[in-house]
């Protein structure tokens, strides 16, 4: 006979494994960060956490990437060098069917960043800007955030 105590203990080493199995994966991540010194931290950071991460430096490199994997969310730096900005990214990533709605988090220093985001009329769940130089908390919060809010 099954006690209550059993019942408990049983039920709370199924919430202890179910929270293990949420923070082997928590989402596939492409990070898109041409200084490579903030990306290694970036990625070996959300590593830590759960996420899958595919790191590129380019904006051709993250189009590419974009033909082999459809991630759960982009980080996505929008001084990029190259032919590609972040905003050339941003507009292929919204333009194709597969990616529309796929959260995007931009990072820069750029100060304007914020008042041409709500010219664009997305909500905060698919589209959010981060300005440099961020708190590594704070990055954390905004992707739970944004992936959270994610159908």
């Amino acid at each position: 006979m099954t006690t209550v105590k059993q019942t408990r203990e049983r039920s709370q080493a199924e919430l202890a494994t179910d929270r293990k199995i949420r923070r082997i994966f928590r989402g596939h991540i492409l990070l898109v960060e041409d200084d490579t010194s903030l990306a290694k931290l970036e990625a070996t950071i959300l590593a830590t956490q759960g996420y899958v991460i595919t790191q590129v430096e380019s904006g051709e490199m993250a189009l590419d990437s974009l033909h082999e994997t459809i991630p759960d969310l982009v980080l996505l730096d929008l001084e990029l060098p190259g032919a590609v900005s972040g905003w050339d990214v941003l507009k292929a990533l919204r333009a194709y069917a597969g990616t529309s709605a796929t959260p995007v988090l931009l990072t820069s220093a750029e100060s304007g960043t914020q008042k041409h985001l709500r010219n664009r009329g997305e909500t905060r769940s698919t589209l959010d800007h981060l300005p440099k130089p961020y708190p590594i908390q704070t990055l954390l919060k905004r992707i739970e955030r944004m992936l959270d809010m994610t159908p």
